[in-house]
């Protein structure tokens, strides 16, 4: 493996390890899971996460640490650095010195002088006010008074940045003093509003992406077309530190090899007799400060993933005709209904590309693999019709609720929300205020002809499922494991179908 492969599989897991914080149910295991991580991650000699506890009585520290335990560990946490920690703890900004003790805004403090403190770094946890600190201390090697490197700061913060909702979600439970980022809390909680559907599968993904938007890294997003990757990562891109940064789109299947640089870099004045006289702004420089989302990444050529690899990797490029780098504080979201894997192995995309993308990769379900969603999707998606087209009140009849969690949709939510706002509309032309099985499904027969497959299918499923109850006498447990589904399950159908015991 070679060492620009290396570097992405280590920021890989370490992204990974990140979000399996929120995890823990115990502030005790995430305290020490991050403490690991930290000094797996840097070189410091002693490493303290310290936070306030409530215990009734008082207000104490509660720390963990490496590299010093004991009385060194009190004497850091009451004494010693009490003056840094303040610090970081009264402006919330990171603190960091190569050398305590002649450093101006410490050097005053009895303690870091008799103590004779080297290389500090102290990183706040939270804000308005922060709940604690992350805090290294010295340096092993020879290098002992160099400060620590901007990477090691950077990955520093974001442990302390994911930390801070961990600590926030446990504070009940755990006696925390906390008021940690409530204005990002809910920027976070608003963004992912509109994604729809409370099956099991879509919870986990949404909990996982609201930590994942809070980490400046790349992200892609996988599974079948139609099922809402663009959706999730508008989401994500909203409920980052770069929110009121733009969102910029690009749908690499729409775009020919021949305008790729033009169209993601821009292009110098004269590269080409298209481009106009001030030169053209290409997608890169017009997400600046924001997020990049390239859609159907897979369709991109190898000549053109070559190109936005240096871009990932080095977040830099060279507009079409320049010859000096622009740099790009973007981040990046990808996504794809392509096995990325499969693609490598067979040459088409590359390796090193998609190590640098799949730092924190999330699969997207299709709606077979997601049921119980289909009918709260479609309610929502009946919503919107209605607010777009101006439309009066009106409701999904049971029959159209029926059908609709008894069909395939191929398309996936694509399919089923274009779907619902064509029947929205069919209806009003018929001046009803009930969405109907044929407004839904126009080419069902419901009229004694022949059945569809689907109803024909649905009809059949009924049936079973009635049998299954009867011979179970209507016990869940028992129903469940027969159709090998889960309880959920069984009741959704139970309604769908409209079964009623006798």
């Amino acid at each position: 493996m070679t060492s620009e492969l290396e570097t992405a599989v280590r920021e890989r897991d370490f992204y990974r390890a990140l979000v399996s914080l929120l995890g823990h149910d115990e502030l005790d295991a995430v305290l020490r899971d991050a403490l690991a991580l930290l000094v797996t991650r840097g070189r410091a000699r002693e490493t303290v996460i310290e936070v306030m506890r409530d215990d009734g009585v008082e207000v104490r520290p509660h720390a963990v640490a490496h590299g010093c335990a004991g009385a060194r560990l009190a004497e850091i946490s009451t004494f010693v650095s009490r003056g840094i920690i303040s610090e970081a703890m009264a402006t919330g900004e990171t603190v960091v010195t190569a050398n305590a003790t002649e450093d101006p805004r410490f050097q005053a403090f009895e303690s870091v002088q008799r103590q004779q403190l080297e290389t500090v770094l102290c990183v706040p946890i939270g804000h308005d006010p922060p709940v604690g600190v992350i805090y290294l201390q010295g340096k092993h090697g020879s290098a002992e008074l160099e400060p620590y490197d901007d990477a090691l700061r950077r990955d520093v913060e974001l442990v302390a940045r994911v930390l801070a909702p961990a600590i926030t979600r446990l504070a009940s439970h755990a006696g925390v003093v906390a008021l940690v980022e409530r204005g990002a809390a809910s920027a976070v909680d608003d963004a992912f509003s509109v994604v729809r559907g409370t099956s099991p599968a879509m919870t986990e993904i949404v909990a996982k992406l609201r930590l994942v938007a809070q980490l400046d890294v790349h992200v892609l997003l996988t599974g079948p077309a139609g099922v809402g990757k663009t959706l999730l990562a508008s989401a994500i891109h909203h409920a980052s530190r770069r929110r009121a940064a733009p969102f910029v789109e690009l749908n690499c299947a729409t775009l020919p090899e021949a305008l790729f640089e033009n169209e993601l870099f821009g292009a110098e004045p004269g590269a080409h007799s298209a481009v106009p006289r001030g030169g053209a702004r290409g997608k890169v420089d017009a997400a600046e400060g924001g997020t990049l989302f390239l859609d159907e990444i897979a369709e991109l050529s190898v000549g053109a993933q070559a190109k936005l690899l240096q871009l990932v990797q080095s977040k830099t490029y060279h507009r079409l005709g320049g010859t000096e780098p622009r740099h790009a504080d973007i981040r990046v979201i990808a996504a794809t209904n392509v096995q990325l894997k499969t693609a490598v192995a067979e040459r088409k995309f590359r390796e090193d590309l998609y190590w640098r993308l799949q730092v924190l990769e999330t699969r997207v379900p299709s709606l077979a693999e997601r049921t119980e969603d289909l009918v709260p999707l479609a309610r929502g998606f009946l919503r919107q019709a209605l607010e777009r087209h101006q439309l009066p009140h009106k409701v999904l009849s049971p029959s159209a609720l029926s059908a609709i969690h008894a069909a395939e949709w191929p398309g996936n939510v694509r399919e089923l929300a274009n779907r619902i706002e064509s029947a929205a509309i069919q209806a009003h032309v018929r001046g009803s205020d009930r969405i109907e099985l044929r407004d839904v499904f126009p080419d069902a027969r419901v009229d004694g002809a022949a059945d569809t497959l689907s109803s024909a299918t649905r009809r059949c499923q009924r049936k079973h499922m009635l049998a299954v109850l009867a011979s179970t006498d209507w016990n869940m447990l028992e129903t469940a494991r027969v159709l090998d589904l889960s309880r959920s399950q069984v009741y959704n159908l139970i309604r769908a179908f409209e079964l009623k015991r006798g």
